[in-house]
């Protein structure tokens, strides 16, 4: 008998039942905007020309990282998805744009349907919550090019804003207050060092019960990583707010220092929040240094307003009003 695709470690029985499967939860996602079903080579977005009068497309990809490393030892693979769509959502929305639709990349040595459908099923369940539609995707079945049981993942987002509401941090001066909202924990940055810590270094189980976090190293580390949709677009139209930054891999300065024209500077109060304990366990663990761990996790703050002084009180206000927690963490100096 002759080879066969599924010989070389491709089964193609399995690909198209993922594909049903994926096809349901993407439709799921779909709004009046979306022109075509999936299948087709590409996917159609109709923008809005009457909400978008002068309209700038926005664009933004990433990944989870090595968080799948987690996610691949304690076989939980439905949070994962919702991680990358909401990293991606943050991303644009710093320059004030509203997420359209969401194409995905996922890469793979052995196709499991049922596998399948729990990652693409976050990713549906994070595009509903925040109206985005997701599109399209590729799936990459490559049996000797990713170890038994791993993949990995990849999103694209597309958004748009109007031209003359793009925030960029171009009218950031000094006396701006930063305003910063909690994370909900690692996110999806630092988690070479915080596997290299814990899992290598101190050998911790995944299922064990950690008091000081009140739950398992495996659900604290799985955290998933808070869409900032919500405050985002209670207080992107206050004129006080002149710069927003996704605290992602570098940190709070180095993500924030992005927005900064030169003469510019950060002054940062790392005591005007209490460091979660997460991130306080990880440190000792591994005996880290306060300007590593700075430059590699997010230490608790998953987004910053930079806000004129005026707009402060304003600005403070709003975000309570929507059950949000906001710390005033430092300012812009010369």
């Amino acid at each position: 008998m002759g080879l066969t695709y599924q010989h070389s470690g491709v089964n193609l029985q399995a690909a198209e039942e993922s594909t049903k499967k994926i096809a349901a939860l993407a439709k799921s996602t779909f709004n009046a905007r979306v022109l075509k079903d999936i299948g087709l080579f590409a996917g159609f977005y109709e923008l809005d020309l009457e909400k978008y009068s002068r309209p700038v497309i926005v664009s933004s990809i990433d990944g989870v990282g090595t968080k799948l490393k987690i996610a691949f030892l304690l076989n939980r693979h439905n949070t994962v998805g919702q991680d990358l769509v909401n990293h991606c959502v943050n991303d644009i929305m710093t320059c004030g744009a509203d997420p359209l639709f969401f194409l995905d990349y996922v890469g793979l040595g052995r196709l499991d349907p049922q596998v399948m459908a729990e990652i693409v099923g976050g990713m549906a369940k994070a595009c509903q919550e925040n109206e985005c539609a997701l599109i399209g995707g590729e799936t990459a079945e490559m049996p000797g090019f990713y170890a038994p049981g791993d993949y990995d993942l990849a999103g694209t987002i597309i958004g748009a804003v109007n031209r003359d509401q793009i925030i960029d941090g171009s009218r950031i001066q000094p006396g701006d207050r930063l305003i910063a909202l909690p994370s909900t924990g690692l996110h999806t940055n630092g988690y070479s060092l915080a596997r290299k810590v814990l899992l290598e270094k101190a050998r911790i189980s995944l299922d064990a019960h950690v008091d000081e976090l009140s739950e398992t190293w495996g659900d604290a580390l799985l955290r998933m990583h808070k869409s900032y949709r919500l405050p985002v677009r209670t207080i992107r139209g206050d004129q006080a707010v002149c710069g927003i930054s996704h605290i992602t891999g570098g940190g709070i300065e180095g993500n924030t220092n992005r927005l900064l024209r030169e003469g510019l500077k950060l002054h940062i109060d790392y005591s005007a929040w209490q460091i979660p304990p997460l991130f306080q366990l990880i440190q000792n663990a591994g005996e880290i240094t306060d300007t590593e761990m700075r430059r590699v996790f997010n230490l608790g703050v998953g987004i910053v307003f930079i806000v004129h002084q005026e707009g402060v009180d304003r600005v403070v206000g709003a975000l309570k009003q929507i059950d949000e927690t906001p710390i005033i963490i430092g300012e812009i100096t010369q």
